[in-house]
């Protein structure tokens, strides 16, 4: 049985704490905001959901792929003299985006604006762990379930506020407000060293930390990363496609803000207690309620049937994320974890793209039912890699982590 609750507000009341966590938070709602308000933005400067797509998809891509190496600089550096450049340049290619008065401007300005985009919740995250050493590493499953709510809140509200402003004709400011959250977040931020994290040249292993991340602990952890990312794209198209050939297209919206609520629930349950068991063992029992609440939605034969079993699933993303990140906290060294957890993002954005790429393509030629059976292969995936990633760290001379 898990032993007393910790509880949220303790945590928050450590000295700095609030301050680093609501500045990433607030940034974090304007990231949210950032790709879909480029939909909306570019559509309505060319009428051509081509360019707004392409433009984003520079966006995301950027992101994934620059991103890792924007968060070495961050580990090698520092986060107060690496992000004011990156708030800047950011701030710099969004107004570039703003101003563009042809499609190609617009999309090589969005493109570089995906590849300064700060890392917010790497960061944010990186700073927890760094607080969290010692005697107090077992406040780290709470403390990550924080960024896993402050994430999902964001990522509720982002699109709605998008949304709402385009839909009234006001997408260039939807932009700019998602632009400013992002600086002012990240502004205030960079603004607090009390609690950052040393840079890399100041740790005495500075050799070995350019190592470090290959290593098939941790490889396998970017494995899981992708493998929920794939659980994530799948979600996505596959439940739009459910509710339009069943002639309701409206079930779509209550579907998914009924499962955003589960995940919203799940994570602060989750995060209120200490829980005694390894947090290896604990990612193969949620992943394997993952997988099993997954079994369910192929076999939906309503919006209703669908709606429970995607609310149940959910419940198990919470808990599976947090349990990653404390897995990679745990198996990297720190002057490169802001690194790590930048590749976890990545891997799972990879995953995401490939598996609405896929899931979309199964709708269109064999109905929704085949789109939904990506969830439990997703969980399979995910299943088997933490099986062999707690198995890994019973064999003597296993993976075991620092």
């Amino acid at each position: 049985m898990p032993r007393a609750a910790t509880g949220y507000l303790p945590l928050l009341r450590s000295p700095g704490v609030a301050a680093f966590f609501f500045a990433a938070a607030v940034g974090r709602v304007g990231i949210a905001m950032t790709g879909l308000g480029l939909v909306w933005l570019l559509h309505a400067r060319t009428g051509s959901y081509g360019t707004a797509g392409l433009a984003t998809a520079g966006f995301a891509l950027a992101e994934a792929l620059i991103g890792p190496h924007l968060a070495r600089l961050v580990d090698q550096f520092g986060q107060t003299r690496v992000l004011p450049f990156s708030l800047l340049a950011h701030g710099a290619a969004i107004a570039g985006v703003l101003a563009a008065t042809t499609p190609t401007a617009a999309i090589t300005a969005a493109t570089c604006a995906g590849a300064v985009v700060p890392q917010l919740g790497a960061l944010s995250a990186a700073r927890w762990a760094h607080l969290l050493r010692g005697d107090r590493a077992d406040e780290l499953p709470t403390a990550f379930s924080l960024e896993s709510l402050a994430n999902a809140t964001a990522f509720l509200l982002g699109p709605v506020l998008v949304t709402s402003l385009g839909a009234v004709g006001d997408a260039a400011l939807a932009s700019t407000i998602a632009a400013a959250l992002i600086l002012g977040g990240g502004g205030a931020l960079a603004a607090q060293g009390r609690t950052v994290p040393p840079p890399a040249r100041e740790h005495a292993e500075r050799a070995r930390t350019g190592r470090t991340l290959l290593q098939p602990t941790f490889l396998l952890l970017a494995l899981l990363n992708l493998a929920i990312g794939l659980y994530f794209g799948t979600m996505g198209v596959a439940v739009s496609s459910f509710a339009i050939s069943h002639g309701i297209p409206g079930a779509a919206a209550p579907i998914i803000a009924a499962s955003s609520l589960s995940g919203l629930l799940s994570g602060w349950l989750y995060g209120l207690r200490r829980h005694p068991a390894p947090p290896r063992r604990q990612l193969v029992v949620a992943t394997a309620c993952l997988t099993g609440g997954a079994l369910l939605l192929p076999l939906a034969p309503s919006a209703v049937w669908l709606g429970a079993a995607v609310v149940v699933t959910e419940a198990a993303v919470p808990p599976t994320l947090v349990l990653l990140n404390v897995l990679t906290e745990k198996a990297v060294h720190p002057a490169v974890l802001t690194q790590a957890f930048t590749w976890n993002n990545s891997a799972s954005a990879a995953g995401s793209a490939l598996a609405a790429s896929l899931a979309g393509r199964a709708a269109d030629a064999w109905g929704a039912s085949a789109a939904l059976a990506q969830a439990p292969a997703a969980g399979l995936v995910l299943l088997v890699c933490s099986l062999v990633l707690s198995l890994g760290a019973r064999r003597p001379g296993g993976a075991r982590g620092r």
